[in-house]
């Protein structure tokens, strides 16, 4: 039986009873067609899930009593993955937020690059759609917690905004990239390019910054196999992907 899963943020749990928002209540309603005493799952993206029964579905609103509290389906990964990609021209960074989310990334932050194909003012429109993307492939892949899309930002912006939080840096890079160490890491951050690579500069302020250049062996790739490839095997390396 396929699991019905929604979304519901902490604030709107309250004393045993969860209330649904609009846009959850009209794909309750109108898609699933779910009514009073139907029992779901509810997640509050910050990793707890729990099992409910449908109270009263409105308008604009549902509210469930919550049975009890479950163990989610796809555990978080013990490592904190942060990627940071190259905005692309086209949808590709649609399949990258898909992927991610997929592959158990904490958050993605979409930076423009010299060698970019988009300025920062066009990349800012498609936030929300790759939010709604990720909201959609939690409920998907069955994680309890949602990956935060964080705003577009400049790539100088991003590197020197780095504190003693980001954890370890790794820079994908052909040039001067070396394989993976094998050091263990509970938090990371990624950068990963456009297709047209990194200008030197970038390079130069990146390492500045403790940023090691990597590489995945000697593959052409393009830029969004580039970004799911690492983030795949960041999680192999030093996550749970045994």
């Amino acid at each position: 039986m396929t699991v019905r899963r929604f979304f519901a943020a902490p604030a709107q749990f309250d004393k045993g009873v969860v209330t649904l928002d609009a846009e959850e209540t009209r794909h309750l309603r109108d898609v699933l067609r779910l009514k009073a005493g139907d029992e779901v799952q509810v997640f509050d993206g910050e990793r707890r899930e729990f099992r409910c029964s449908i109270i009263e579905v409105q308008k604009k609103s549902t509210s469930l009593s919550i049975i009890e509290e479950i163990e989610p389906t796809a555990p978080e990964s013990p490592v904190e993955i942060h990627l940071a990609v190259s905005a692309y021209k086209s949808d590709k960074l649609d399949l990258v937020v898909q992927k991610a989310v997929e592959l158990g990334v904490a958050s993605l932050s979409p930076i423009v690059t010299a060698r970019g194909e988009v300025k920062l003012h066009d990349t800012l429109k498609r936030t929300e759609r790759w939010r709604k993307i990720a909201m959609e492939a939690t409920k998907q892949c069955e994680r309890a917690r949602v990956m935060t899309v964080n705003e577009p930002v400049t790539f100088e912006s991003f590197v020197t905004a780095m504190d003693r939080d980001s954890g370890r840096r790794f820079m994908f890079s052909e040039k001067g990239g070396e394989g993976l160490p094998e050091a263990a890491a509970k938090k990371l951050t990624a950068l990963i390019g456009p297709k047209g690579g990194w200008e030197d500069s970038e390079i130069e302020l990146a390492s500045e910054r403790g940023f090691v250049p990597v590489k995945l062996g000697r593959r052409i790739m393009k830029a969004e196999t580039a970004a799911i490839t690492f983030a795949a095997l960041l999680q192999h390396r030093f996550g749970d992907l045994a």
